[in-house]
């Protein structure tokens, strides 16, 4: 049965995580070319609580998340390749919800022995981590690189199949616990930086002989910034894919020269804008996981009413792996 009204979480006022309040509105209608999914479980990422405060000014009201799984319970007069009934996971809008209108360019089925909760852990998570490091810096057997919060959702999956592929794996992270999880997920060697990111800089100087890394993933923006420059050596590339400690400040570009070094900020969205990339990327990263390459790990599944204490603990930097919210 399709209810005529959805409960949601909505934010009406930018904020910290009491912002994030429940409420019912009508039910979303899909388009011709959209689906309507009933929503099972929804992903939490820093992108929500970057909407949430407003740090990414959204038109308000609006509903964080960004991706899910669930069912089919509508399908569109135009869309083709889909049915009512099939189990998918998405990259879509809204989806701290009961329903969803989805894209089907987004949208993927799911494998019998691929539950609805991995689906919705995998499906921004791990297409972001394959994209980046095939596309944004495509890592190569013998590489030194960086995975700065590598105890992190994407951070554990680049440490992993920059492993996979034969590369030397420098992780940062915050705690111990975290430091033996990064190292049971492929990081070679890891820095704490409790302290600030001089003892990364020397133990990135001892690994590499003064050259530098190869590439350094930085999920973390301000904080991370400077230091990801310093050790990236001649030729390498600075791959930014989040701001978790805040925006990272201007650069004059005339400072890359005097190593050449390419900086880039790689959005998942970019390298998914068609079906057939989208559905690359999915493919890959299912194969992956299919092979026990790549493993997802989850922190937890929050009941949706516990929204708040799931941002809460994401900012407050108490998780490793993927938070989810168990929607219905």
């Amino acid at each position: 049965m399709v209810n005529s009204t959805a409960r949601v979480i909505r934010v009406t006022k930018y904020g910290d995580a009491s912002a994030l309040q429940p409420t019912n509105i009508p039910r979303p209608i899909p388009k011709p070319t959209q689906v309507l999914v009933k929503v099972a479980y929804a992903g939490v990422n820093y992108v929500d609580i970057y909407e949430r405060s407003g740090n990414f000014p959204s038109p308000l009201p609006l509903i964080p998340g960004r991706e899910g799984s669930g069912e089919i319970v509508e399908v569109g007069s135009e869309v083709q390749g889909f049915k009512v009934g099939d189990r998918v996971a998405f990259i879509g809008k809204d989806t701290y919800s009961d329903y969803a209108v989805v894209d089907t360019v987004h949208l993927a089925k799911l494998p019998d022995h691929v539950s609805l909760e991995t689906g919705a852990a995998f499906i921004l998570q791990g297409l972001t981590a394959v994209g980046l490091i095939r596309k944004a810096y495509a890592v190569q057997k013998g590489d030194w690189i960086v995975v700065h919060a590598a105890a992190g959702g994407v951070g554990l999956l680049l440490s992993q199949l920059g492993r996979l592929l034969g590369a030397h794996v420098i992780g940062t992270v915050s705690t111990e616990e975290k430091a033996a999880l990064a190292r049971a997920n492929g990081a070679e060697h890891v820095v704490l930086i409790n302290n600030g990111y001089e003892a990364l800089e020397k133990k990135v100087r001892e690994l590499t002989n003064g050259e530098g890394v190869h590439a350094v993933f930085d999920s973390v923006g301000q904080a991370t910034f400077e230091s990801s420059l310093n050790i990236v050596r001649r030729l390498g590339t600075l791959v930014l894919f989040g701001n978790a400690s805040g925006e990272v400040p201007p650069l004059n570009l005339m400072r890359l020269s005097s190593k050449n070094v390419k900086v880039t900020w790689a959005a998942v969205y970019n390298y998914i804008t068609t079906p057939e990339d989208f559905n690359e990327l999915v493919e890959d990263t299912l194969e992956y996981l299919e092979k026990g390459q790549l493993k997802i790990a989850i922190h937890k599944v929050y009941p949706v009413e516990d929204v708040q204490q799931a941002h809460l603990d994401l900012e407050g930097r108490k998780t490793t792996g993927k938070l989810l919210l168990k929607i219905q």
